[in-house]
């Protein structure tokens, strides 16, 4: 079943590994925010509702300091993971490039000992040195669009969270 995995990451070389994990720790990274996002979110955001509702006095200084702080508290629980989430984007596309390198290497290699007549050698090398940039730029391209959703969905709920959060 993991047979063409595994001939895949073979072919792409060592690098793709590495591209792997990145990958694997990514969509966790995803999971666990759209998770947040669509399931947890809702509950926080009734939560400080519910909390702030409870006050008796809204427009003191001192109400307006814990309306301040409630929605600095949520802004951070919405920003979590998303820095890292930022920094595992950044890596894929410089691991595909390091594939890239190695790959071509692998060609010059195949080069220095057979000269040009050699097509399979360096068919290899050629695949180790695309199949990595191609699959850095894959992983960065998913992640991109998900960490722009997850900025528009932190901003859409601190605006929410603001506007029910009224000061009388």
């Amino acid at each position: 079943m993991l047979a063409w995995l595994f001939d895949f990451l073979d072919r792409g070389g060592p690098v793709l590994y590495g591209i792997l994990v990145v990958c694997v720790m990514l969509w966790t990274l995803i999971l666990e925010r759209l998770w947040f996002f669509y399931r947890t979110m809702p509950s926080r955001i009734k939560k400080y509702r519910e909390n702030w509702s409870e006050r008796n006095e809204r427009s003191s200084w001192t109400a307006r300091q814990i309306r301040s702080y409630m929605i600095s508290q949520f802004k951070v629980e919405t920003q979590t993971w998303l820095s890292f989430i930022t920094l595992l984007i950044a890596i894929c596309p410089l691991l595909g490039l390091l594939g890239t390198v190695t790959g071509m290497i692998s060609v010059f290699d195949v080069l220095a000992v057979t000269g040009t007549g050699n097509a399979r050698a360096m068919a290899a090398g050629i695949s180790k040195a695309t199949l990595p940039t191609m699959a850095g730029l894959l992983v960065a391209l998913t992640g991109l669009y998900f960490k722009t959703r997850f900025q528009r969905l932190a901003q859409q709920g601190h605006q929410r969270l603001a506007d029910i959060l009224t000061t009388d």
